[in-house]
């Protein structure tokens, strides 16, 4: 039986009072809900503070480059659809560095969960706006606020029909363990995007900021319904919607492909003389 001992404890690098313990606390919780065992799980990241959180939880994982996790989380569960394939990174690492592997990831349908620590600022570099900065925020490197429009991924995602989009905030360990639990059951591509505060360097969005404004959705709510899923994608300020925002039922790309529905590609026998004779073409 899976228990919480069985990921480990880690000294973090993180500062006292940081949003990515809440993220670390659910991520575990969720898995020892799930039962999953550490070594049916790859973690995936990129480079950040939010990147880190793979170090600090026993399981297999790869670390990346910075805008890299998700073609490589693409490539381990193409390898071995067998895995539980998590992506773990920050909003630089994933809607910026990473935007282009975003956008085609989600158009593939990949089976993997992607948790985003959306913190709306470059934490590990000191403080630099972020893709999800809000207008008029003010850094070092913007003091006279930012001037680029926000990226809105919950918006982008639920245009391109990624299957699953959801909100949570590390603020609320149950809530975002649900949101977590329900991207790893679901068959293709998952984004959780995550409220998830800077003690540091985002003096605004802070942990009241956030606590005050995000209210969760109730079960009246229908996220098949996708003009009413864009509504609440867009819904941002004082009020901020939280759990489920869009479900579509489209196949996985490994459903669809059909390259690994007999055993994963890991599994499958290689003939060298087939490979032999495909490279003389070349040569």
């Amino acid at each position: 039986m899976t228990d919480l001992n069985a990921f480990g404890e880690f000294e973090t690098a993180w500062c006292p009072g940081c949003g990515n313990f809440g993220v670390l606390d659910a991520v575990k919780d969720a898995l020892v809900k799930l039962q999953l065992d550490p070594h049916n799980i790859v973690l995936v990241s990129g480079i950040g503070q939010a990147a880190k959180l793979p170090h600090y939880l026993h399981s297999n994982v790869f670390n990346g480059l910075h805008g890299r996790a998700i073609p490589a989380a693409t490539g381990i569960k193409i390898a071995n659809n067998k895995l539980v394939v998590i992506v773990t990174s920050g909003d630089g690492d994933i809607y910026g560095e990473g935007g282009n592997h975003f956008i085609h990831a989600i158009r593939r349908n990949i089976d993997i969960t992607v948790i985003v620590h959306n913190n709306q600022v470059y934490a590990l570099t000191k403080g630099q706006a972020s893709p999800t900065s809000d207008l008029g925020y003010v850094t070092k490197v913007q003091p006279q606020g930012v001037i680029d429009a926000p990226v809105h991924p919950l918006t982008l995602a639920i245009a391109l029909e990624a299957g699953f989009v959801a909100r949570s905030f590390a603020g609320d360990k149950e809530h975002l363990s649900s949101m977590i639990q329900e991207g790893i059951h679901h068959k293709g591509f998952a984004l959780i995007d995550t409220l998830q505060w800077c003690v540091t360097f985002n003096k605004k969005n802070n942990f009241v900021w956030y606590k005050q404004r995000s209210y969760k959705l109730g079960p009246e709510y229908d996220p098949y319904d996708k003009v009413k899923a864009f509504e609440k994608s867009l819904e941002w300020g004082d009020k901020i919607p939280i759990g489920i925002i869009y479900k579509n039922g489209r196949p996985s790309y490994e459903e669809a492909c059909g390259l690994m529905k007999d055993k994963p590609l890991v599994e499958q026998e290689i003939s060298p003389q087939r490979v032999k004779t495909i490279l003389k073409e070349f040569f």
